[in-house]
Parts: structure tokens; C-alpha cells; sequence
């Protein structure tokens, strides 16, 4: 699923109303959600600032024009959104939900290159924890250096849809746009066919991996409802497996994520 409008219009990976009541010219309803961390830097539903801090409007806007941004765009995106969910779940069991993003350079290193990809998992909530350890090693293998959860642990999208009990795993890929672009000319770099074949390579991997199933699948996720030395326990193991697996993780993928029904 790809949007088709810029963040900086309507941002998709923000709650429907999470906006500045001083870029309005009236006052806000109720519902509206004006002081999340979000609103409080500029980057709300319809961010106020552009990643330089630069303010986007010289005029304030009214709600009307809020409202129809979201309608007309926000909410189309999620029920596309909810629809593949829902439909990879009934095919399969369970899914997998990847949100994919790019950040500054500076975001992980002060200017200097910082690491390649942070992958954010709502720290550990979203997704189950040997997962995205089996998708750090993976990406570790293709030649990135990668960061769990700093400075992004996940936006809206993974927090809203992710849900290891119910068989939803989101995480979220942050690629450092130095990878690819010129940050100041925002000239493409020769290295973007690199970065594109490689993240093929990635998901290639991800699905021969979950292929290794039969038809129907059963999640194994951790119980959230055990005590902190049982959870401790079931992730270092699941831990164990991906490390142990070396280069044929694909098969403690499948094991990771279930097996045949019937062993269920």
C-alpha cells in the first residue's frame, strides 16, 4: 500500500485528529487530541513544520479543510489499510504488517551517517521480539547497520495495528536517507538500485520463510498474561533459535511463526 499524498498535507501515521489548535482559526472540538508529543513538535495530523522546522503556513487554517483532508484522504488510506490486514489474516492466520519510512541522517548521528535502518516495534508491543530480531539479523546480513527503537520506536500505524496476540506482527523500517539521496539537493545517489535490490532480497527472504508453512498457520506468540520470568524465558529461547538457525533462518522463521494447524 503506498499513499499517494505527501505527509506534510495529511500524515497517515498519526491519529485521525492529533492537531494544533494554533493553526486553526477557531476553536477545535473536543475530540480533537491537541497535546500529544506530536502536536507539541509541529507534526501532527496536518503537521504545522517541515523536518528543518520551517513553519508550512502563513495563514491558519480552518477546520473545515482539516476535516475534508481526512476524510478525503486519511481515512481511505486506513481502510485499505484494514482490508489487507483483515483479508491476510483470513488467508493466512496471521499477518505481517511492515511500515515502511525514511528518516535524516542526522536523526541517529548528528550529520555524521548514523546507522542505516532503525526498526521500530513499539518496543517489543507490536510485533513478536524474534521477529524483529530475525529481521535485524537479516538486514544485518545484507550489509546494514541497524538500531532497534531509537530514536523511533514506531508511529500510529504500528501502535494501531500491531498485536502479536491476535496474529498481527507490525514493525516499522526507517531507512536513512543518506543511503540513496543527496539530503541537501535531494539528488538520487548511485547506490539506490543497491538499496533497492537488497531490500528485495529482504522481503524475499521474509516470504520464503513464512512459505514454509503449509496452507494454514498458527502463531506462537508469547502470553502476555505470564509472570516476567516466564516472558523472559519464552523470548530469550525464541532468541536462542534465530542465532542458532545462522544462515538457514528461514527455517526458524517458519518455526518461530507456527506450523500446521493441526499441530496448533
Amino acid at each position: 500500500l503506498k499513499a499517494l499524498f505527501p505527509r506534510a498535507f495529511v500524515d497517515p501515521n498519526r491519529e485521525p485528529y492529533e492537531l494544533d489548535p494554533t493553526m486553526f482559526e477557531e476553536p477545535l472540538p473536543g475530540f480533537i487530541n491537541k497535546r500529544s508529543p506530536r502536536v507539541a513538535a509541529g507534526l501532527g495530523t496536518i503537521a504545522r513544520v517541515v523536518a528543518s522546522g520551517a513553519e508550512i503556513y502563513t495563514d491558519k487554517l480552518n477546520f473545515t479543510e482539516a476535516r475534508e483532508r481526512i476524510d478525503r484522504y486519511y481515512r481511505p488510506y486506513h481502510e485499505a489499510l484494514e482490508d489487507l490486514v483483515g483479508t491476510t489474516q483470513r488467508i493466512f492466520n496471521h499477518c505481517i504488517l511492515i511500515d515502511c519510512h525514511s528518516m535524516p541522517s542526522a536523526a541517529t548521528s548528528g550529520g555524521s551517517g548514523g546507522v542505516d535502518v532503525v526498526l521500530g516495534d513499539n518496543l517489543g508491543r507490536a510485533c513478536a521480539p524474534a521477529l524483529s530480531q530475525w529481521l535485524s539479523d537479516q538486514l544485518g546480513d545484507l550489509g546494514f547497520s541497524v538500531r532497534r527503537n531509537r530514536p523511533y520506536s514506531g508511529g500510529f500505524t504500528v501502535g494501531h495495528y500491531g498485536n502479536p496476540g491476535g496474529g498481527v506482527h507490525a514493525i516499522q523500517i526507517e531507512l536513512n536517507r543518506a543511503l540513496y539521496m543527496n539530503e541537501k539537493s535531494l539528488r538520487r545517489l548511485p547506490g539506490l538500485a543497491d538499496l533497492a535490490a537488497r531490500m528485495d532480497r529482504l522481503i524475499a527472504a521474509l516470504a520464503a520463510g513464512v512459505g514454509q508453512h503449509q496452507q494454514r498457520v498458527h502463531v506462537e506468540v508469547v502470553e502476555m498474561r505470564r509472570t516476567p520470568a516466564d516472558l523472559g524465558q519464552q523470548i530469550g529461547a525464541a532468541d536462542e533459535l534465530v542465532q542458532r538457525a545462522g544462515p538457514d533462518r528461514g527455517q526458524a522463521l517458519a518455526h518461530l511463526l507456527g506450523a500446521e494447524a493441526g499441530e496448533g
